[in-house]
């Protein structure tokens, strides 16, 4: 097996081993997360259909006004319960989390209790 040196090489093996268990359906579909240095990103996605249903990032025009700096704590908070109250306003209350190959720590983790807060359900 090859050696995977750099951060991202390493980030996408553990993405691709989740995604081998972690699939959405119209019933429950998979929340997915990216986040880069400056923003973060999140989309629920029916994997059956191959479509997004929801999405939510921190360029979107009703969300950045508010916030200071992108890529932080506070506004992959901001980001969660955006998605998740648009999830709960198309008829999405449970879904499936695909953390992207990221440890669930600091944006990640706030991203998710920030859609858990807004009602939510994974």
């Amino acid at each position: 097996m090859a050696k995977r040196n750099s951060k991202s090489e390493k980030r996408l093996a553990r993405h691709a081993r989740v995604r081998k268990d972690v699939f959405g359906t119209p019933e429950r579909p998979r929340l997915c997360v990216y986040r880069s240095l400056s923003n973060i990103f999140a989309q629920i996605i029916d994997d059956v259909s191959g479509t997004t249903l929801v999405s939510a990032s921190t360029l979107d025009k009703d969300i950045k006004p508010g916030l200071k700096n992108g890529g932080n704590k506070e506004a992959a908070k901001v980001v969660g319960e955006a998605l998740g109250k648009r999830a709960l306003d198309k008829g999405i209350e449970t879904v499936c989390f695909d953390r992207g190959g990221f440890l669930y720590h600091g944006r990640v983790k706030e991203l998710a209790d920030g859609a858990r807060s807004a009602g939510l359900k994974f």
